[in-house]
């Protein structure tokens, strides 16, 4: 299994966040909008399993590190001994709620390299986005993604048709939310977790659909209106592999 190297972890604040932050976004991918995947990875038949979430935003289910110690803290070890004996949205909020400890541990073993007042800034920061089970617990699948705008566009008012060209949109993101709510379930950030700035600017992907707010990824309305086929960060990763 591919861990981080020492030689190269990071040592600033904004790099050990930046580092916890991929992490994150991978394992709540896991949790979430690949839970199916996930589940069937987590055989019970299996040894003991893992899930880990790495800086990229990708995440995998495998056994630990087999050297002792290992580079990094493990994640906690038999996550899928417990799946077919708990009820499943109990299950995933144990995982859940073990995952968040591990993003903890992983952040301040590197933030151990940093002073107090860096330490507190990196809790700080780690402390205003929600935690993973936070965010498990309150995901709901959408049932029906065709009935959600699709393609490189706003949330907000701005949705592009297949030939690139933008068209008007007139219903507001928060009619949207009310109207629709029901049938699709929240719409989470792919990157902060959150989903209620129903006023802002949001993006989605075209490879695996998944929404983001636009300060997130650091597109604004206008980039947006050039932007015929948008690639979130896990996705370029992977087409680039």
């Amino acid at each position: 299994m591919d861990t981080p190297s020492i030689s190269w972890s990071p040592r600033t604040v904004e790099d050990i966040f930046k580092d916890y932050s991929g992490r994150r976004n991978g394992v709540i991918r896991a949790l979430t909008y690949d839970v199916d995947k996930f589940y069937s990875l987590c055989d019970p038949a299996k040894e003991n399993l893992c899930l880990f979430g790495y800086p990229d935003g990708t995440w995998k289910v495998a056994l630990p590190a087999e050297e002792v110690p290992p580079e990094l803290p493990e994640p906690s070890l038999g996550i899928n001994f417990a799946r077919d004996g708990m009820d499943k949205k109990h299950w995933m909020s144990l995982v859940a709620a073990h995952t968040d400890s591990w993003l903890l541990y992983v952040a301040f073993y590197y933030g151990a390299r940093v002073d107090s007042n860096g330490r507190k800034r990196l809790f700080s920061l780690i402390n205003d986005l929600p935690t993973v089970c936070e965010t498990v617990t309150a995901w709901k699948p959408i049932k029906d993604r065709a009935c959600m705008h699709s393609g490189s566009k706003s949330i907000t008012g701005t949705k592009r048709s297949s030939n690139g060209q933008s068209k008007s949109n007139l219903k507001p993101h928060t009619h949207i939310a009310e109207e629709d709510e029901d049938e699709q379930g929240e719409t989470l950030c792919g990157t902060c977790g959150g989903n209620d700035s129903v006023s802002q600017f949001w993006i989605g992907c075209d490879v695996c659909e998944q929404w983001f707010h636009g300060k997130c990824v650091k597109i604004t309305p206008a980039m947006a209106e050039d932007i015929k086929q948008y690639k979130c960060l896990p996705c370029r990763a992977k087409s680039s592999r």
